[in-house]
């Protein structure tokens, strides 16, 4: 099916000041085979009141590009919508917070050699080596080296302990102006973050006309907010995510083996959270029921 990307190309897109929105011809299909089965259940969701809707997914599978074209799509169907960004909502803005990930690692895998009686000097002048050249999260020096496996494995524990949680993320924030949204209010403030201390603040939103949020956010599925009507997993495997953001050149560490093991967590939360998706994408575009992504993921 030939599609015309004109239309799509100025699309208003999710609210996260910086964020590169890139619609091509796959995000185009992808929202064409997702909005039949959404239109069914939000149908009789519209008919008493408000909805909200997430679109969930790992790094860089175009969870942006496919919120903004479902957004378009209710649009074009009479259905006012509005884009939110769930990067908003950190509790630190990301070059801090990309900080906070690797001190927690850190930390916690020191301690995991200290209890684990392997905290020598001549361990922690090679440990420190490591970090300097930001290989400390790689799994090989286990291989010379069987001592790091008692740092890998406690910082490991640590970072699964920070990301996604509301440690991390002020998911309480979220689900306030969710509630605010299906309560009817007219005008919500919205948190506006950039990638430095300086790009802070917020914007009054008017969703007078809005029926339906669309949350587009790697953690719009989770347990820990409340609200979200249709949650949408756009699925895609550690490897189809890392080609993704390479494509994307979202920063300039998108292979070293602490973002890889980033993605390897955030690929596991959304795994945990699957079964609540009532719609759930491939990264070839096809629908999946729940028992055939979980044999694909396994």
């Amino acid at each position: 099916m030939a599609i015309d990307l004109k239309q799509y190309l100025d699309l208003p897109h999710g609210d996260m000041p910086g964020d590169k929105v890139e619609i091509g011809e796959e995000h185009v299909k992808k929202a064409l085979v997702i909005m039949d089965p959404l239109m069914e259940k939000l149908e009789p969701l519209l008919e008493g009141g408000k909805a909200v809707i997430a679109v969930c997914g790992g790094s860089g599978v175009g969870k942006s590009e496919t919120a903004s074209l479902i957004s378009h799509m209710l649009r074009e169907h009479g259905i006012g919508a509005y884009t939110m960004s769930g990067d908003n909502y950190p509790r630190r803005i990301p070059m801090y917070n990309d900080a906070e990930r690797l001190r927690i690692f850190r930390t916690a895998g020191v301690r995991g050699l200290v209890k684990n009686g392997e905290g020598t000097m001549e361990h922690f002048d090679l440990l420190r080596k490591w970090q300097e050249e930001e290989t400390d999260a790689d799994k090989t020096h286990v291989e010379e080296c069987p001592w790091a496996a008692s740092y890998l494995e406690a910082g490991r524990k640590g970072l699964e302990g920070y990301l996604g949680t509301k440690n991390e993320i002020d998911f309480d924030e979220v689900s306030s102006i969710v509630k605010a949204f299906k309560s009817g209010q007219n005008k919500i403030y919205l948190k506006r973050m950039g990638r430095t201390d300086s790009e802070l603040w917020y914007e009054e939103v008017d969703f007078s006309n809005i029926q339906v949020l669309v949350i587009e956010w790697t953690h719009g599925n989770s347990d820990n907010y409340e609200g979200v009507d249709i949650p949408i997993l756009l699925n895609s495997t550690p490897e189809e995510t890392l080609a993704h953001r390479r494509a994307r050149n979202r920063d300039g560490k998108t292979d070293s083996a602490f973002t890889m093991l980033v993605l390897e967590l955030e690929q596991n939360l959304l795994k945990s959270q699957a079964h609540k998706a009532q719609i759930i994408l491939s990264k070839a575009g096809e629908l999946l029921t729940y028992e055939q992504y979980e044999a694909l993921m396994n």
